[in-house]
């Protein structure tokens, strides 16, 4: 017995793998804190993740992991030396809206951890906005690289297939977060808006009309959720001082500063309507259960809308107040069809499979 027992402790004990996880982690957005839970989440036991991260301390706090300082390359790749595989994590990291810079970073953490001999995975990615040629052409190079892929919508598939490269094909990874029971009937209404270049002064006007108006008729609280603590901080603040709100709106209205992304789903989930511009702000009501409506400054935001059925107004379209109470009203205190949002939480659990078997 003894020799057995000995004999079994000499085994050797499976080695742990490290990863480097990639993307706009600790900015202060919900948004990529909601899919870094998700991905932390999905990673397969025995993996030791170290994560880029602006807000070091605040990654840390929040998730237990290792960290490196996200707007370094040089430090991001001294830590890539050390590790199995890269994970390009969520949203939509090849693309050149935010920069060509910003496409010149992801390319070289591509290409270093490749000749490493490193695995490479794209995990529940959008591809473009690709606005240059040099952009086309960079990424078409870069995605032979990548070990394997998961998009977040079939437009970025397309376009892969278009260029030879597949993959798993699921929607958005954060809808793969725990759907939560609504117990919002007469709720407030809850604002998850942001500065945007869509709207100013004159066309912030219908949708302030609408939400006074709303608010009034119904005699709702409204809650400005700020879901990027930096951006939309103080935005309410900001139409106050420009005059934009009505008195009986600025009275009715306070500000939410959540810090994580459960702290959200609580306020969604207590919601009587929530009218989300931010992607993630919408995915994460629709799993709150909230009755909601979309505002659409990019097509993400307008395909998310469709997918759980819910009315879309785009900010590139002139709108009047009133199509916008009547479109609010009747959404008030009418939350999703559950069948949908558990569809596309069952699906959204597809990002995993392209962990499995590569340990």
């Amino acid at each position: 017995m003894l020799c057995g027992t000995l004999y079994c402790l000499a085994l050797p004990q499976p080695i742990a793998k490290r990863v480097l996880l990639c993307g706009y982690y600790g900015e202060h957005n919900l948004g990529d804190d909601a899919l870094l839970q998700v991905a932390l989440g999905q990673l397969p036991a025995g993996i030791i993740p170290t994560v880029t991260a602006f807000d070091e301390r605040q990654v840390h706090e929040r998730f237990g992991v290792a960290t490196v300082p996200r707007r370094s390359l040089r430090q991001v790749l001294n830590a890539l030396r050390s590790m199995d595989a890269l994970v390009l994590g969520g949203g939509s990291l090849l693309q050149d809206a935010t920069s060509f810079r910003s496409l010149l970073y992801y390319g070289a953490l591509i290409t270093a951890a490749k000749l490493q001999g490193k695995h490479v995975l794209l995990w529940g990615q959008g591809l473009g906005p690709l606005r240059r040629r040099r952009s086309r052409l960079l990424v078409r190079a870069l995605l032979p690289f990548a070990t394997a892929i998961s998009w977040r919508d079939q437009a970025s598939a397309s376009l892969a297939a278009q260029w030879g490269r597949g993959g798993v094909v699921a929607p958005d990874p954060v809808w793969a977060l725990a759907p939560q029971q609504w117990r919002g009937k007469q709720g407030p209404l809850v604002v998850c808006f942001r500065p945007t270049h869509h709207l100013d002064d004159q066309t912030w006007s219908p949708y302030l009309e609408a939400l006074s108006s709303l608010a009034v008729e119904e005699n709702r609280e409204v809650i400005w959720l700020a879901f990027h603590g930096e951006q939309d901080r103080g935005l309410l603040g900001k139409l106050r001082s420009e005059g934009l709100l009505s008195p009986e709106l600025e009275r009715r209205s306070r500000e939410v500063v959540p810090a994580h992304p459960r702290e959200a789903m609580a306020v969604f989930t207590s919601a009587g309507l929530v009218l989300a511009m931010r992607l993630h702000g919408l995915i994460l009501a629709a799993l709150s259960g909230s009755p909601t409506v979309a505002l659409s400054y990019d097509p993400k935001v307008a395909a998310a809308a469709k997918s759980i059925g819910c009315p879309c107004q785009g900010l590139d379209v002139p709108v009047e107040a009133k199509t916008l109470l009547e479109s609010w009203r009747s959404c008030l205190d009418q939350p999703p069809a559950t069948a949908l949002i558990q569809a596309l939480h069952g699906q959204a659990q597809q990002h995993q499979s392209i962990f499995e078997g590569l340990w």
